[in-house]
């Protein structure tokens, strides 16, 4: 690992001041950086355990997948977040299947699980961190299958279009209706008829892989119901 990068290393993990100087050493000696183009798989949690992901640069995508192949976006992994979940193999609270690829070309840093295991077992804060972490992203996961389960999908779609201008700072969103469908937890088709009828009662505008938010303040209102 280059120098820099081991010393980014406490703006992803609050605790490593309470790190020994060797466990700091051996983070930095066992940590790897990895590129992965968009659209890349990177884990899939019944067949390896990749170890803890640090995104340096770009975006992770973390999901659940059905027999038939469509899949539901639980979270996303930003720019100086770490995620945990790619280590779950050492987790045995952590059962459910999840698999996560690179939502745009992404830089990461990986710190193999034997490491973080190793790690955990002798530093509590250590292993405080990797509990924290799993229980808000269980949150993170448990408010998207509330969303499915009792939002109907015309409230769902635009909380979904409403925040994803509030992250980007744009009102024009440049994805697929496949991709909305992945982030929403349904089917392509569901939401080019959503999308058409909310472009009906000109609360946006459709252009072929962009989706322009015409008018936010009502998508907002419909949100809020």
């Amino acid at each position: 690992m280059q120098k820099e990068d081991c010393g980014r290393m406490a703006g992803f993990f609050p605790f490593w001041d309470k790190l020994t100087g060797e466990e700091q050493k051996t983070i930095c000696r066992n940590a790897a950086s990895a590129e992965y183009p968009k659209g890349a798989f990177i884990h899939r949690a019944s067949e390896d355990c990749v170890g803890v992901l640090l995104v340096k640069d770009g975006q992770l995508r973390v999901y659940m997948q059905s027999e038939d192949g469509r899949d539901i976006t639980l979270f996303r992994i930003d720019e100086g977040e770490a995620c945990v979940l790619s280590a779950s193999c050492f987790m045995q609270e952590i059962t459910f299947e999840i698999l996560i690829d690179a939502e745009k070309d992404s830089e990461v840093l990986v710190i193999p699980t034997a490491v973080i295991r190793r790690l955990s077992q002798e530093n509590i804060y250590v292993e405080n961190f990797i509990y924290k972490q799993a229980a808000e992203r269980f949150s993170d996961v448990m408010w998207t299958m509330q969303q499915i389960l009792f939002m109907s999908f015309d409230k769902r779609l635009a909380v979904f279009l409403v925040d994803e201008a509030a992250k980007t700072g744009e009102d024009t969103l440049t994805m697929t209706h496949d991709q909305i469908a992945r982030y929403t937890g349904s089917a392509r088709e569901v939401v080019s008829r959503m999308l058409k009828y909310f472009e009906k009662e000109n609360l946006v505008e459709l252009a072929r892989g962009r989706v322009k938010l015409a008018n936010k303040k009502k998508l907002q209102e419909l949100a809020r119901k």
